[in-house]
């Protein structure tokens, strides 16, 4: 049944592409399903990547890991005899990025957040793997925008969230979002405070993604903890919104009556955000201590 449906989501998408046929191995470890006028999402491990396919190339955000971009990389070229022209990604995190180099010699460039290549160039120099990394060549403080046939892809950065250097990436014409990790739907997040996280900023941030879009935009999210709601309204901005709101929320008045922080850790929900599951509550309550009693 699953890959009946997987050979549904990838002949619906390939007739949004105009491409006639393309016959894909039987055991595929990946999923594509298509959204809106020729963009569609690839899940497999890592984050979520999107793509468009546009009479003058295609364009991708996000690459997971190597193995897993290889494979992308394969099912485009099936779908369609144009180049993959661009990639961007929404943030350094290799689960983001570390397929990059699966594009070298294959894209014209690789786009990010200034402070995105910063905090990749960081972590690979550290862990003693630039050879392994494909970095972008162009990035952007506040927005960029790119033009690939017909469609209109624009970056937007509105400050600290997940790291200091996340981007939504919008698909104006086809009016989708590429969150990246600013929204993990009903899991809980990773706070990457190494790399300039900020919840109180990232609350502004949801907002400001609020604001910007309009009610018809189809959001793309970088995880979520059910592997079919990978996309959204929204609402879903909301709802992880108030998460990090009852979050900081929580933990401020614990420290306030006097807990200590390995007394909060004990703690196996968040009271009025009970949608968010999966591993990692620590790492939430870890994260929103440590901001909170920071200098």
């Amino acid at each position: 049944m699953q890959r009946r449906l997987f050979l549904q989501h990838s002949a619906f998408l390939m007739a949004s592409l105009g491409v006639s046929s393309y016959k894909f191995p039987f055991d595929t470890p990946y999923k594509i399903k298509e959204l809106r006028n020729g963009v569609g999402v690839f899940t497999e491990r890592g984050g979520t990547i999107a793509f468009a396919s546009t009479s003058k190339g295609i364009a991708v955000v996000d690459s997971q890991f190597p193995e897993q971009s290889n494979h992308l990389i394969e099912a485009l070229k099936g779908m369609s005899e144009n180049p993959i022209k661009l990639l961007f990604n929404t943030h350094h995190h290799g689960d983001h990025s570390g397929g990059n180099i699966s594009f070298k010699g294959i894209v014209e460039h690789v786009i990010a957040h200034e402070n995105s290549l910063k905090n990749q160039k960081a972590v690979a120099e550290k862990q003693n793997t630039v050879e392994k990394q494909l970095f972008p060549d162009i990035t952007y403080q506040d927005t960029h925008k790119e033009k690939l046939g017909k469609e209109t892809i624009k970056m937007h950065y509105f400050g600290a969230g997940h790291t200091n250097g996340d981007s939504i990436i919008h698909f104006e014409r086809a009016n989708v979002a590429h969150c990246g990790d600013l929204v993990f739907n009903r899991r809980f997040p990773v706070v990457d405070r190494n790399a300039g996280a900020s919840m109180n900023s990232w609350i502004n941030v949801l907002d400001k993604i609020n604001a910007t879009f309009d009610k018809d935009t189809i959001f793309v999210f970088g995880h979520a903890f059910d592997p079919e709601k990978i996309t959204g309204t929204h609402e879903d901005i909301k709802a992880f919104k108030n998460y990090l709101e009852q979050l900081l929320g929580y933990v401020s008045q614990e420290i306030k009556a006097g807990k200590s922080k390995e007394e909060i850790l004990k703690t196996t929900a968040i009271p009025n955000a009970p949608e968010w599951k999966g591993d990692g509550i620590q790492r939430s309550l870890t994260a929103a201590y440590d901001e909170l009693t920071s200098k």
